[in-house]
This record gives C-alpha cells, sequence and structure tokens, in this order.
C-alpha cells in the first residue's frame, strides 16, 4: 500500500477532506482536514478516518498515526508551524 492510496481511500471516504499522507509502506501518517470531526471526540475522528480504509488496517496497512483537524483547527495549527 502507498501513501497515495491510503490518500485515496480516506478522501473516497469522507467527502470534501484534504488529505496528506506520509510513510515507508507499513507505517503511515495521515493529516486529515474536514469539517466532519466538528463536534467529535477524538476518538469518533478517528473512527471515522478507520472506517474509510475497511479492510487494510491490519493488513496492508500495519501502523497509521492520525491527525485530524477541522478547516480552521488546521489553518491555527499552520500559523504555528511557520513561526
Amino acid at each position: 500500500m502507498t501513501p497515495n492510496e491510503i490518500r485515496q481511500m480516506i478522501e473516497a471516504g469522507l467527502a470534501g477532506a484534504e488529505v496528506h499522507v506520509d510513510g515507508d509502506g507499513q507505517h503511515f501518517v495521515a493529516k486529515v482536514i474536514s469539517d466532519a470531526f466538528a463536534g467529535l471526540s477524538m476518538i469518533k475522528q478517528h473512527r471515522l478516518v478507520y472506517a474509510t480504509l475497511g479492510d487494510s488496517m491490519g493488513g496492508a496497512i500495519h501502523a497509521l498515526s492520525i491527525q485530524t483537524y477541522t478547516k480552521d483547527a488546521w489553518e491555527k495549527a499552520r500559523k504555528f508551524q511557520t513561526l
């Protein structure tokens, strides 16, 4: 599984999401930006992302670190990254 394949799966499952994935073929980091996360606990946000990946979790994807953001939270986080 490639980072691009994971990105496509998440984007297909979360309409309108902006997704950035990096990884080495087994271990991946996904940053997912979607207003679908608004008002949800972090666990529920991560479950939404895992649901887009189906049986790939624990199979083709050995480990996935997920960072979830609403669009507003992402803009704030990006401002801190440029400081």
